[in-house]
């Protein structure tokens, strides 16, 4: 079960696509859409992040900050943001430590699962019901943009 809105966000550090440490504090004010899911570089994964490519535009006008996460290494995260040009950062979850903290964990890899962080850290929205070919659009929407 998917943490409830109104909790406060979980806080993390870890490796995003190039290596460098990112942690949940180093977006304090602003708004971040966290988003699990299994496996890079899979079909729906693909539909997502995509999604979420193609929306950049529309989420850097808004300053709201999109972090993709999964169980994947950095190694496997390169390869799937160069492959289709992602231009946000992918987080390496390879300890869970993440999908164990937001309770996403689907046996061994992430579900499925998005939560939009408020500037004070708290969790405001939740999606466990997923359409990866129009997910970008769908949290702006939910966020009322």
């Amino acid at each position: 079960m998917p943490l409830a809105v109104g909790t406060v966000a979980p806080a993390f550090t870890t490796k995003d696509t190039n290596g460098n440490s990112v942690s949940l504090s180093d977006f304090a004010g602003k708004t971040v859409v966290l988003y699990f899911y299994p496996k890079d570089d899979t079909p729906g994964c693909t539909k997502q992040a995509c999604s979420f490519r193609d929306a950049q535009s529309d989420y850097h006008t808004k300053d709201v900050v999109v972090l993709g996460v999964s169980a994947d290494d950095e190694a496997s995260h390169q390869a799937f943001t160069t492959k289709y040009n992602l231009n946000f950062p992918l987080l390496a979850d390879t300890d869970k430590a993440l999908i164990t903290a937001y309770d996403v964990d689907g046996g061994g890899y992430a579900k499925r699962v998005t939560y939009v962080i408020d500037p004070s850290g708290k969790i405001i929205h939740v999606d466990a019901s997923v359409s990866t070919a129009t997910h970008a659009g769908d949290i702006l929407a939910a966020l009322g943009f």
